[in-house]
């Protein structure tokens, strides 16, 4: 019964152990699916389900003819032009980034929007090129097709360098698209979860440091060979700063300009964002003013400026992927795959959050593993979102991927009829605009000091994949960084909050002893709990924290114990000791004999319960021992484990935690295990954990439970810390208020009769 005074509830109640209450309230017999009745029914076949599993490959068929034409188009068809006149501009610039001509750039912010657009979940992100991608793509094409072949080669070598390099990325984008597809169809959409926000941010931070050291040699326009491998960051620098003599000045100066003026704008943009009805397009003003002064001033014969040159106009014919090349980028395309999908979900799930609607993880994998199906079957690159064409495309008034529609269709127009128009275009004007778009992951350095501030374990996690990623490269940096990751969660895991608790505010909470001054502990009771799963890896650990918390190693004590008997039993017998009245007796000096002496018998005699039965009088451990005999002395008798926050406990782990329950059993010490979660018990009685001296009658609900158990069970008579008053409601129920303090009412406890009220 619960009865609220003001803003304090008074609980009556009996006192519950696990047994109890299961007799009391009758728990239900749920059944409880085995792995093949999900197996029978994830393959059953009905018209429901097809229809069912069609609208989810499909989501255009549930949200196109919901869509609100009248009040939507005009939004859509806005943002459908500005992002897709940035998707154009960051398709050349990340080219770059893959070491192919940035026409090719073109296809890969084209096609993936189409296969997206039918079955993506998402309304407002941005399908197309990412620059952390594309720098991962092309440290496989520069592997595989280094530069080094390419130094004093004729023209017709390079054109077929890049034909090379083409193939490489295109097959590459197509493995990694079916990698996601086939982890889409498997339903491992909850892959994801085992990248952290701040693996992420550590990884995307990475990545923008190689992408800045990777467009420098554009910047400079200088002769940099390709380093992918380990510590390849650090050949390249070495290499771009011996050559840098040899810098073109025009390039140099074209960079810094574009640069200075775009993270101007885009500051402008951030801060006014709120006045201004759509962010200013400074990648498309800066392109085509650097477009035309180049062609108008001739830019490439004066200053040797290296330019885009022609770009190809319409479409080439799908191609097959080269067999040779997807068996050796298997481990970079499941790399790819992996990082594509968890930065084009974390954005979807910001936007999806933010305008409350649904998406599926699954079928984010196999929309964006058919985009990059297609996307290389066309000579695309791997396709992801960019966390700033998306910004565009949400904050220019996108409704759906109507504005992905529309901003391909802009794409298809640079493609077909106006592409040529960029041939002068410097690379330089391209480099810094990939450089302008990494502000939002550069500034990411900040969640450093914050994370060291909230949580150090995240800090170092961020830390470690930021060098991982830089100094081995974002393949094997990756792989290093969820490997640790992984490390700390095993750390934090094997070494588990463990701490004893104490009664706070004399009611039924229980929290650290030492976060509180107005507490209290029960005479010889210890309060114990693991704020962890208990397993192989901690077991130990948890038993050397319990054995500290109550102050001595109980299996010393129970060797102690037995070893002591055997000298008892042994003076006895040489009437060394004679039992009187008052205890015993010493009759004259014994002859002290080593613990060596002792050991020489079988350990498993000394650690077995202690036998007093051919004894004359029962030994009383707290009292004073004949000269000779010494033990350490115990002044618990009651340990109380929380298990509220132990979520499973292997079973290698339960034969180490029974063998310690039964040491502090054998010391006569009482063990008492509360507030075990659902299913705990059934799990150890179905892997024989109980005994004669291991009961399930242990278990108790709560800690409080137990406490009022103790104090009950007890000798009541002569206690000074509790009193009972006989409850006139029901002569077998009584209500504990102990004298230390505890809050009467707080709980009744049952009787099996009639009992007078005792007073301390």
């Amino acid at each position: 019964m619960v009865e609220p005074v003001g803003n304090h509830y008074v609980v009556a109640r009996p006192v519950y152990s696990e047994n109890l209450f299961n007799e009391e309230h009758e728990k239900l017999r749920r059944y409880h699916k085995t792995f093949w009745d999900h197996l029978k029914v994830y393959f059953r076949c009905s018209s429901q389900r097809v229809k069912k599993i069609a609208l989810r490959l499909f989501p255009i068929v549930s949200w196109l003819p919901a869509y609100r034409f009248r009040e939507w188009i005009l939004s859509d068809i806005i943002s459908g032009i500005n992002t897709g006149l940035v998707a154009v501009l960051q398709g050349l610039a990340f080219a770059l980034l893959v070491n192919v001509p940035p026409g090719y750039g073109l296809y890969a912010a084209f096609f993936p929007v189409l296969v997206y657009f039918i079955f993506g979940t998402s309304r407002h992100i941005s399908v197309g090129p990412f620059p952390v991608l594309s720098l991962m793509v092309g440290g496989v094409v520069v592997r595989l097709v280094p530069d080094d072949s390419a130094a004093n080669s004729t023209s017709t070598n390079i054109s077929l360098i890049d034909e090379e390099r083409v193939m490489v990325a295109a097959s590459v984008t197509f493995l990694s698209g079916v990698f996601q597809l086939l982890l889409g169809m498997l339903q491992f959409g909850f892959i994801v979860i085992y990248l952290s926000q701040s693996l992420i941010s550590g990884f995307t931070t990475a990545a923008a440091i190689h992408v800045v050291v990777s467009q420098l040699k554009f910047m400079l326009q200088l002769p940099v060979p390709g380093f992918n491998k380990p510590f390849g960051i650090i050949y390249t620098l070495e290499s771009v700063f011996s050559q840098i003599t040899n810098t073109n000045i025009a390039d140099l100066v074209t960079s810094l300009i574009i640069l200075l003026i775009v993270f101007v704008v885009k500051e402008m943009n951030d801060r006014y964002k709120a006045k201004l009805p759509t962010p200013i397009p400074i990648e498309l003003l800066v392109t085509v003013l650097a477009a035309l002064i180049s062609y108008f001033f001739n830019l490439e014969e004066k200053f040797n400026v290296a330019v885009v040159g022609k770009l190809e106009e319409g479409f080439q014919a799908p191609v097959a992927p080269d067999a040779g090349i997807l068996q050796k980028c298997i481990g970079d395309s499941i790399s790819i795959a992996i990082v594509g999908f968890a930065v084009a979900f974390s954005v979807a799930k910001v936007y999806s959050i933010k305008h409350d609607y649904p998406i599926d993880g699954n079928q984010e994998l196999i929309a964006f593993g058919l985009g990059n199906i297609v996307g290389g079957s066309f000579k695309g690159f791997a396709s992801s979102t960019a966390l700033s064409r998306s910004g565009v495309q949400e904050s220019t008034g996108g409704k759906t991927q109507i504005a992905g529609i529309i901003s391909a269709v802009i794409v298809l127009i640079v493609i077909l009829a106006i592409g040529f128009l960029l041939a002068p275009l410097q690379k330089s004007v391209l480099a810094s605009l990939a450089l302008g778009n990494l502000k939002g992951m550069l500034m990411q350095f900040k969640e450093v000091g914050i994370l060291w501030r909230k949580d150090k374990y995240d800090c170092v996690i961020w830390v470690a994949t930021f060098l991982a990623a830089v100094f081995l490269g974002l393949d094997i940096g990756l792989a290093a960084a969820v490997a640790f990751q992984l490390l700390t969660v095993v750390i934090r895991s094997q070494i588990p909050s463990c701490t004893v608790l104490a009664n706070v505010g004399r009611s039924n909470i229980y929290r650290n002893r030492k976060d509180y001054t107005d507490i209290y502990e029960p005479e010889g009771v210890k309060i114990f709990r693991c704020s962890s799963p208990i397993f192989f890896a901690n077991i130990e650990f948890f038993r050397e924290k319990l054995v500290t918390a109550v102050g001595f190693n109980p299996l010393r004590v129970l060797r102690k114990r037995n070893k002591a008997l055997r000298k008892i039993r042994k003076m006895l017998k040489n009437g060394e000791l004679q039992v009187t009245p008052k205890g015993l007796v010493c009759m004259a000096n014994h002859t002290h004999e080593s613990d060596e002496e002792l050991d020489n018998n079988s350990i498993e005699e000394l650690d077995q319960p202690t036998n007093m039965t051919d004894l004359p009088i029962q030994i009383n451990w707290g009292a004073e021992l004949p000269p000779g005999i010494t033990v350490p002395r115990v002044d618990i008798h009651s340990i109380i484990l929380d298990f509220s926050a132990v979520s499973f406990l292997d079973f290698s782990a339960m034969r180490v935690l029974q063998k310690t329950l039964k040491e502090f059993v054998r010391l006569d010490i009482d063990v008492y295990i509360a507030g075990a979660h659902e299913g705990f018990l059934e799990k150890l009685e179905r892997c024989a954990f109980f005994d004669e001296e291991i009961k399930p009658s242990m278990f108790f609900l709560t800690i409080h439970d137990a406490v009022l158990h103790i104090l009950l069970k007890k000798d009541i008579a002569s206690s000074p810390k509790l009193k009972l008053t006989e409850e006139k409601a029901n002569s077998n129920n009584y209500i504990i208020i102990p004298s230390n303090g505890l809050r009467s009412r707080e709980v009744t406890v049952r009787l099996p009769s009639p009992v007078a009220a005792l007073q301390p």
